[in-house]
């Protein structure tokens, strides 16, 4: 008899997993999810570089080898499900099945070896779920979604959560390298017929181009590579337009081997750099954007934020995701919830103007602020900073991810210490201001506390014209110790304020000051 499964503690209750299963032009991908959520966690994630698209533009067919290994891949993904005990399998084709004479026979042999039908996207629906992973994984997007794949290139105008019309065109890297018989020269000429009267690229000019798939994305890391850039994280790294162009020129003239950091590209993927980058060469040519953006969420995530309600839809998936963490990870979630209310009533008195933006960061910091707790406390900042620079967070750029990872830091090490100087440099004057301020006042509140729910509220921080106070009830007056003291002036500091503690009665009355 089957024992039942124990969950792990370190698990979320999100439902059943599911899992969606991408049969691609280039690779075939099995990513497993925790469950349906905003922020959906990824708990196995695994692709194999089929080359299913590579031949189909000349020669109409799927190639045999492609096949093989597609379908070896797929009979292996339904064994992990099964480990995974995941039945709610999501199956999506693209373009090579799409186009090929033999696709439909694929995709029934396809079916079986994974025991799960199978969902053939047409073109424009490609384009509509690319466009709504976008949706799902930026803080009010604004520009235009292209996914290049192996066997095309989906283009979709995307502001807010309202879509344009998206629309396919036959430029995937497979097939453009295909059709131009190798020669980049060629391409070019391809690429520039093809996207002339385009419709979306009509409404980029100025705006952002947001890039999905595996081919920009390696160009991405490449770039990266070669400013020496300080965090990993590929979803949200920007690249200005004229910077890309450059770098893209670079890829189509020289050897990709002579590249630096060539080795993190798979070599089954090299050959189609080049032809990556003249497509985005032409995008940025044609369509003048103002910057590129890659996306790490595409199709996969577009289909499970298409099966979420409205409400959900609506959530945030930065603070959401940083609620989960807190969940799993602090001493007491709830004191995280009660620093978002402390600091809102702290921010309103200094009358300090904040931006939408700058106070859901902040909320998402306080709720971040005590997941390195665990960790000896000589390496509790540094590991807090670790963990929020390169967790898996969608709806932030990285500026507000350097943002979070700094307050936390400053709340366990202090203000003195010289923080991360490489993640320092991502934020501005006044965000470090801001971090350094919340990091001051989190620290107040965790000497005040212990971390343990339902105590703040009852001793407010609030700014006069003069002064900074603290304000103890008479039962709480004991922890008005040195060390608070300390803390509080050291905040005082920061603001332009005087340190004061005030001891007050139920009734309001003022009993002493410290």
């Amino acid at each position: 008899m089957k024992k039942p499964r124990v969950e792990a503690p370190g698990r979320l209750v999100a439902g059943k997993p599911c899992a969606i299963v991408d049969i691609g032009s280039n690779s075939v991908r099995l990513v497993a999810y925790e469950g349906l959520t905003r922020a959906p966690t990824a708990i196995f994630n695994d692709k194999v570089l089929c080359g299913l698209g590579r031949g189909v533009a000349t020669t109409g067919h799927l190639p045999e080898e492609g096949v093989e290994r597609a379908l070896a891949a797929l009979k292996r993904f339904r064994t992990l499900c099964s480990f995974m005990e995941i039945d709610n399998i999501h199956v999506l084709a693209t373009a090579a099945a799409r186009d090929a004479s033999n696709g439909k026979q694929f995709l029934t042999a396809a079916s079986k070896a994974l025991g799960a039908r199978i969902e053939l996207l047409s073109g424009r629906r490609e384009a509509e779920l690319s466009a709504l992973g976008v949706v799902s994984g930026f803080y009010k997007p604004d520009g235009v979604v292209g996914d290049l794949g192996g066997g095309s290139l989906e283009l979709n105008e995307v502001k807010g959560s309202r879509l344009g019309l998206g629309c396919t065109t036959p430029l995937g890297g497979l097939s453009l390298m295909d059709i131009s018989g190798k020669s980049p020269k060629k391409a070019v000429k391809i690429v520039r017929d093809t996207l002339r009267g385009i419709k979306p690229l009509e409404h980029l000019k100025g705006r952002t181009f947001y890039a999905v798939g595996g081919t920009w994305r390696a160009l991405a890391r490449l770039h990266m590579r070669q400013r020496n850039y300080p965090l990993n994280v590929m979803h949200h790294y920007e690249i200005p337009a004229r910077d890309a162009a450059d770098f893209v020129e670079l890829v189509e003239r020289v050897n990709v081997e002579s590249l630096i950091a060539i080795g993190s590209v798979p070599s089954a993927r090299r050959p189609l750099l080049a032809y990556g980058a003249i497509v985005l060469d032409e995008i940025i040519r044609i369509a003048k954007p103002s910057k590129i953006v890659v996306s790490a969420l595409g199709v996969r995530e577009g289909l499970l934020f298409e099966r979420l309600n409205l409400a959900q839809r609506k959530q945030d998936p930065l603070l959401g995701a940083a609620r989960e963490l807190n969940l799993l990870r602090s001493r007491a979630p709830q004191h995280g919830e009660d620093l978002c209310l402390w600091t809102d009533e702290f921010l309103r008195s200094t009358h300090f103007e904040e931006t939408a933006e700058e106070k859901r960061l902040r909320h998402a910091s306080c709720l971040l602020s005590d997941i390195g707790w665990r960790a000896h406390p000589d390496y509790r900042g540094e590991q807090s900073l670790n963990i929020i620079a390169n967790a898996a967070f969608i709806g932030i750029d990285h500026p507000g991810r350097a943002f979070l990872a700094l307050a936390a830091a400053y709340r366990h090490m202090g203000l003195d210490e010289d923080v991360s100087p490489h993640i320092r440099v991502m934020v501005s004057a006044s965000m470090l201001d801001r971090a350094r301020i919340l990091g001051a006042a989190l620290r107040l509140a965790y000497v005040l506390t212990a971390a343990m729910p339902d105590i703040l509220p009852r001793m407010p921080l609030k700014c006069s014209k003069s002064k900074l106070v603290l304000t103890l009830p008479t039962d709480f007056a004991d922890l008005a110790n040195e060390r608070v003291h300390g803390r509080l002036r050291q905040l005082a500091r920061l603001i332009g304020r005087e340190p004061d503690i005030a001891i007050k009665d139920a009734s309001g009355k003022k009993i002493s000051k410290r």
